[in-house]
């Protein structure tokens, strides 16, 4: 080999060398800058996930919420019935006594046992306001 051919080889050797180098430092940032916005991604998705979730919490308590305004509503209109509307329902279990009897008289016992089932309804409903009618007279 001759001197040229020396220099040349070395040289071959170190252009490789440099283009290697080259290549490997221009993949390893391309691949961290990569990673980067890939982590980014994942944090923003990460985000909206966990926004959603708690846009979802938050609907359920608004709906809960509603359902208790109601039954709330409901217990209140209910506190305020008081002595007359238990009078109210004692006489309607009064009058469907006598449409029982009544039916009983015609022998149409559907119609009779009706009645009667309605009357024992009347008459629960009322003993349930028998306490109301007691805490407002007091």
């Amino acid at each position: 080999m001759t001197a040229i051919q020396i220099c040349a080889l070395i040289i071959l050797i170190l252009l490789v060398g440099i283009i290697c180098w080259v290549g490997y430092r221009g993949g390893l940032i391309d691949g961290r800058i990569e990673g980067i916005d890939e982590g980014k991604a994942i944090q923003q998705s990460d985000s909206s996930g966990e926004i959603r979730e708690l846009q979802l919490l938050l609907d359920q308590a608004r709906d809960h919420h509603k359902r208790l305004y109601t039954r709330y509503k409901q217990a209140l209109d209910v506190s305020k019935l008081g002595t007359q509307d238990r009078e109210t329902l004692l006489a309607i279990a009064k009058q469907l006594k006598l449409s029982a009897e009544t039916f009983n008289a015609l022998k149409s016992a559907d119609q009779a046992n009706r009645a009667t089932d309605l009357r024992d309804k009347a008459l629960h409903l009322a003993a349930l306001l028998e306490p109301v009618a007691q805490e407002h007279a007091a």
